[in-house]
Formats: structure tokens, C-alpha cells, sequence
């Protein structure tokens, strides 16, 4: 059985918040799958799902982010389940909007949500990092705790969808797989058509310019012996 576990804080304030995206990850799982046997249990809310043909836990700690590893220990020690099979969905300032990463262990990045869990099961369960941008320094406690944006749904909502229905991949172990669809996802399946290379000697600026017509200069006549002493006449 597997345990993915959604970070984020309790209550309608803090739904939109970009700090959620890991409960909003989890709700996006449940919702593919038809879960909504939601029950309030060890320091959560925790429903059980199949996913793919294979057995998971869904889980939101109700305990605020700071104290998430409460309930991640006791529902880990309650079913039994080892930090391999442990999946975590959390919001990464120091990844771009969108972007995805996994991995398993490493240090908490100074996530809150980690900094609980880490010391209470240990490093070595599976993180996914999902990316909100970083806005400075000085901004990122109104930025984690403000909601999306109405023009963030341009990802989120793609991202989320594709969260939900590639969570087999993931379950599976196929990381790579899972994060290559999740990018498909977020930037569009046509692939970014390559320029055509500018014709010898002409700059891809010219090229991308359609060209002008060109005045037909005059052959004979006044005009004509003037642009001759100016510029030379061909041949000379």
C-alpha cells in the first residue's frame, strides 16, 4: 500500500493559497479516482483509494503545515508502511511555476512541512516538488500564503489534471515518465518548432522581415549620370 500525503494548511482561508498545491494535488487524485470516503483520522483527513490497480492512502494533515509530520508518522506506524512507499506533494519556491520534480530524500529546503516529517519517519520517502516561483526574500511569506492568481490557472489547472491522471506512473516508480507528462502537460503537446536557418549572408532579422520591393533605378538620363559619379558605374 502506498501513502501519498498532500501538505498544506486547514481551513477555507487557506484554500487558494499557493502553499496548498499539495492538498489541491491530492484532491485532484481523489476527484480522478471517485474518492470521497473522507474520514478524520489520525490528526487528518485520510480516504482510501485505487489508483492504477493498486492500493493507496490519500491524506491531508489537519494539523497546520508546521506540524504535518504528526500525522504522516501516525498513519505510516498505524498501517504499516514503510518510507518507500511514501509520497509527498508539496509547493517549491525554488522551482518555476509548473515545473515538477521528484525525488526521494535530501534536505528540506526550508519547507516547514518537511522540517516536521523529516525528524519523525526520517529522509528516505519520495518528494514531489511542485513549483510556485520564487518572489525575493523579503516577499515569500505573503507570496506561500497568498492564493494563485487568476492567470496562474493557465498551469495549475493542467497541472493538476495530469497530476491526477498520470498518479499510476508515479505509484510505480516511473518518476521520469511521470514528470515528462506532467511538462507536456503545463507547455502544450506541439513541439517548439525550430527556426529555419537564415539563407547564406542574410540575418535571421532580414528574414523575418518580408522583403520590399525594390525601386527599378533609372538607365539613362540625368538621373541616371548622377548615380553613375556617385556610386561608380558597373565595370569601372
Amino acid at each position: 500500500m502506498k501513502l501519498l500525503v498532500g501538505l498544506g494548511n486547514p481551513g477555507a482561508q487557506y484554500a487558494g493559497n499557493r502553499h496548498n498545491i499539495g492538498f489541491m494535488a491530492i484532491d485532484a487524485i481523489a476527484a480522478a479516482n471517485g474518492v470521497s470516503n473522507w474520514k478524520s483520522k489520525h490528526a487528518g483527513l485520510l480516504a482510501e483509494a485505487n489508483i492504477g490497480g493498486e492500493r493507496a492512502l490519500l491524506l491531508k494533515p489537519q494539523t497546520y503545515m508546521n506540524k504535518s509530520g504528526d500525522s504522516v508518522q501516525q498513519v505510516a506506524r498505524f498501517y504499516k508502511i514503510e518510507n518507500a512507499d511514501i509520497i509527498v506533494f508539496y509547493d517549491e519556491l525554488d522551482l518555476a511555476p509548473g515545473k515538477v520534480r521528484v525525488k526521494v530524500g535530501g534536505g528540506n529546503g526550508g519547507h516547514n512541512g518537511l522540517r516536521s516529517i523529516d525528524p519523525q519517519i526520517g529522509l528516505d520517502y519520495k518528494r514531489v516538488r511542485l513549483g510556485i516561483g520564487h518572489p525575493g526574500k523579503e516577499f515569500v511569506t505573503p507570496h506561500v500564503l497568498g492564493n494563485f492568481a487568476k492567470a496562474d490557472k493557465a498551469w495549475l489547472d493542467p497541472l493538476l489534471d495530469e497530476i491526477a491522471r498520470q498518479a499510476p506512473l508515479l505509484l510505480k516508480g516511473d518518476d521520469a515518465g511521470f514528470m515528462n507528462k506532467l511538462a507536456l502537460a503545463v507547455k502544450g503537446d506541439e513541439p517548439a518548432k525550430a527556426d529555419k536557418p537564415a539563407p547564406k549572408g542574410q540575418s535571421h532579422i532580414r528574414q523575418a522581415r518580408p522583403s520590399k520591393p525594390q525601386a527599378e533605378l533609372p538607365k539613362t538620363g540625368p538621373m541616371a549620370d548622377m548615380l553613375g559619379k556617385l556610386f561608380g558605374k558597373k565595370g569601372d
